[in-house]
């Protein structure tokens, strides 16, 4: 499967980097969740081979435009409509991961007519409390950059399967290895996500599965909130998996992502 990289320069004039790989239509347009990037989902691009699968570096992460002005959700959703726009004539099927998911599914609310699928991995229509959005900041300022290299990096941060994504996805300067984002851009960004989109969630007819893991962020309760408030929407559980279940149980991931998309 053959992958090119493309970067578009949006309204305000940041640019947004993304990768295609060549294949079927319509398109699988796939987003990431906060202080990620597209590369953690390589493997799923694959496992949809041979659909044509676009991943998206939103803006402040990977690729794209490290420190955007404008951090609000209409901002995200505007990218992701502009690479829409440029890969693909026909609608497309939209999948997201926790921030990722949430811009997802605004991206159905304003624009239904551009998705024909919505999965959301891990995601809701907002949620958070301004004491975590300053524990992440804090957190992330934490690290001790630039790491001399990915052991020691390893050695700092820990060995789990998030962990390691950031590890793989540190970008390499003379004096060593940084995360590919800003930690001030991560608390403006999560601190938008976290504002509830209920409205917007309950105006989608799209079909959509909303996808949870056993050991994931949200609540039985929050879970089942969500579900009931959606009009087209099926809830599909993974077992044994974190709230990135597309990096510690991805097998499973891949067989419901290729389930729903195929289905007629």
């Amino acid at each position: 499967m053959s992958e090119t990289r493309h970067a578009i320069v949006v309204d305000d004039g940041n640019t947004i980097s993304y990768s295609v790989s060549a294949g079927t239509n319509p398109p699988v347009v796939i987003l990431h969740g906060l202080a990620g990037s597209s590369r953690e989902f390589i493997p799923t691009a694959r496992a949809l081979s041979p659909r044509k699968v676009i991943l998206v570096d939103q803006r402040g992460h990977g690729s794209s435009t490290r420190i955007p002005a404008d951090t609000s959700r209409a901002a995200f959703v505007h990218d992701v409509l502009r690479v829409i726009e440029a890969e693909s004539s026909q609608p497309v099927d939209l999948v997201g991961q926790s921030m990722g998911a949430h811009t997802a599914m605004l991206v159905a609310a304003v624009h239904p007519d551009l998705v024909q699928k919505l999965v959301l991995l891990e995601g809701n229509e907002g949620s958070g409390s301004a004491e975590e959005h300053v524990a992440l900041g804090n957190y992330f300022h934490s690290w001790e950059v630039p790491f001399l290299s990915r052991e020691d990096a390893k050695d700092s941060l820990g060995d789990g399967p998030l962990t390691q994504a950031w590890v793989a996805d540190l970008e390499e300067r003379e004096d060593g290895l940084y995360p590919r984002f800003d930690a001030d851009v991560m608390v403006r960004t999560i601190s938008e996500v976290a504002v509830p989109r209920w409205a917007e969630w309950e105006s989608i007819n799209t079909p959509t599965i909303a996808v949870y893991a056993d050991r994931g962020l949200f609540t039985e309760a929050q879970k089942a909130e969500f579900v009931r408030r959606g009009r087209n929407v099926t809830r599909v559980d993974l077992t044994n998996a974190s709230h990135d279940a597309h990096l510690d149980a991805s097998e499973q991931w891949f067989t419901v992502l290729r389930e729903f998309l195929t289905a007629t």
